[in-house]
């Protein structure tokens, strides 16, 4: 069966889609009272995003929109320190979708959401003219545990940055699915409860903490540098690429300091921490390919140590990277 408008209309197949799709998959006792709006339960200081999935194509190598969103907005919450509890979700698809196609990335967001502890609490389905495209707007909410203060203005000078694994894997692999490359290139989409929780239960002293999406390494570097008005430094021949990914980025002219990605972060620790925070990122699943990447020091800026050993600045992505990439 194919989405119609009618599935739009708020009527008999409004209410059959429903209870055929995302009831079975998302059923919890805070969705099933089917009110205006949930109620939730989250004492104390909270943390709140909202994020927009458009990729193309929805399903990929390692994952598919319905995996990527979740994990999207569970790491925004993971990376100002929040333990995710609830997320929203609306799915504005369009004429032509064929349900079987939805319910198999329905139940990826719903298998996805019970792996990263979160529940579906409310949601939204829309309908418009289109040829079988599908995005997905999600809200999550998190609660920050008393004691954690993480945020991209805390690093001080001699602070080390840590890097959870190979960069680029995602952008590779949703660039060859458009561009019709065969190759092993498996995108990096996870939930990083692990990787977070590992260096909290380790007792570092998290600086910063954030997830490498869009505009990549590059970008998020010089977002922290000004945020914390400070120098940061990194060893390019430190940074983790696959060797197959440097072989795609070297073809194709892509920088992977500029590569998105959807399951990697960084952390900003103090130095007397740096190993001990190392150790816990490598004892996970998803930071196993851990590595000391750069340092904070004094003075202002973005810069890189080459391979040949000389010293650069770098910026943020300027124009269009991937486009659709989440």
């Amino acid at each position: 069966m194919k989405i119609t408008m009618a599935h739009g209309s708020g009527g008999k197949s409004s209410a059959q889609l429903m209870k055929d799709i995302f009831g079975k998959h998302f059923s919890n006792d805070v969705l099933n009272k089917m009110e205006d709006a949930a109620v939730l339960d989250i004492p104390g200081r909270i943390a709140c995003s909202t994020d927009s999935f458009v990729v193309t194509p929805l399903v990929f190598k390692g994952g598919d929109i319905g995996k990527l969103c979740v994990c999207g907005t569970v790491n925004d919450l993971l990376m100002m320190g929040a333990q995710p509890k609830y997320l929203t979700c609306g799915f504005i698809m369009e004429e032509g979708l064929d349900t079987e196609l939805l319910d198999q990335l329905v139940a990826s967001m719903a298998a996805q959401a019970k792996e990263a502890g979160v529940i579906i609490a409310a949601g939204d389905t829309k309908v418009v003219e289109g040829n079988g495209g599908l995005y997905i707007n999600t809200t999550g909410i998190g609660m920050i545990p008393e004691g954690r203060d993480v945020s991209s203005a805390n690093c001080r000078e001699g602070d080390v940055i840590l890097c959870s694994g190979n960069l680029g894997d995602h952008h590779a692999c949703i660039l060859s699915h458009r561009m019709e490359i065969e190759n092993d290139i498996v995108s990096d989409c996870a939930a990083l409860n692990d990787v977070v929780g590992a260096l909290f239960d380790a007792g570092i002293d998290v600086r910063t903490m954030r997830d490498v999406t869009r505009g990549g390494l590059g970008t998020v570097i010089n977002e922290i540098a000004e945020s914390s008005s400070c120098k940061i430094e990194l060893d390019e021949e430190a940074i983790p690429v696959s060797p197959q990914v440097k072989g795609f980025s070297d073809i194709l002219g892509l920088d992977p300091l500029y590569m998105g990605n959807e399951g990697k972060m960084i952390a900003v620790v103090p130095e007397k921490q740096a190993e001990a925070a190392l150790s816990a990122m490598r004892s996970t699943e998803h930071g196993k390919d851990a590595a000391v990447i750069g340092r904070v020091l004094d003075g202002e800026g973005a810069f890189i140590k080459t391979h040949l050993g000389a010293t650069r600045r770098f910026d943020v992505l300027y124009g269009e990277g991937l486009p659709r990439i989440c």
